[in-house]
């Protein structure tokens, strides 16, 4: 079960990481808005880093419930 639920949460943090990330470059170095998360909220760029180090955080914790010992069960 811990599996499954680590990559969930590791899947998750990517797409919140990724929308962060393009949120921020595109409003940075192209005066655009790319990705969905403009048409969710209006965030100024540096609201955009704070989004993708969630989604990073999401991707940490997915990784360490992967791979957190189970518990052994008495025989």
């Amino acid at each position: 079960m811990r599996t499954t639920i680590g990559y969930t949460v590791e899947s998750i943090g990517y797409v919140i990481g990724a929308q962060g990330l393009v949120s921020f470059a595109s409003q940075t170095f192209f005066g655009t808005q790319w990705g969905w998360l403009h048409k969710l909220v209006d965030l100024p760029p540096t609201a955009c880093l704070g989004i993708l180090a969630a989604g990073l955080a999401l991707v940490v914790t997915g990784v360490k419930t992967r791979k957190a010992p189970g518990r052994r069960q008495a025989a």
